[in-house]
């Protein structure tokens, strides 16, 4: 299950138009919720470094700003643990120009609807 939200900032409570002025603190980020018994978070952080560019600082293709930092947010230790290995492994392999940071998640709130299932909604669209 995904849910698309903020998270990172200072405020427990942001709007969109909060986190694109860039001064709130908070990356747009996908909440996953998911069962270790059908897929690992390895697994789901092998396909993150998949699709998104870790060598890019503050942007992600066309998208420029803060809020569009190459970051992962952890629930726990054991989290934690795992994509520091995952990112070494990726980082070994572009010579140590990866940006990503990895941060236990703080002040995570739930993004607007309209930003809910966006691409179902906008036929692909961004």
């Amino acid at each position: 299950e995904t849910e698309v939200g903020y998270a990172g900032g200072a405020k427990a409570q942001v709007t969109y138009e909060e986190v694109c002025t860039g001064n709130s603190g908070h990356a747009e980020v996908v909440r996953l919720t998911f069962d270790e018994n059908k897929v690992s978070y390895k697994k789901i952080l092998d396909l993150f470094f998949k699709m998104h560019d870790p060598t890019q600082k503050d942007m992600q293709y066309p998208d420029v700003g803060t809020q569009y930092r190459s970051e992962i947010f952890y629930d726990n230790e054991n989290q934690k643990i795992i994509a520091e290995k995952v990112l070494n492994q990726i980082n070994e392999k572009l010579s140590g120009r990866a940006v990503t940071k990895i941060s236990k998640i703080h002040n995570y709130c739930k993004a607007e609807e309209y930003h809910q299932k966006y691409h179902d909604k906008h036929g692909g669209v961004c």
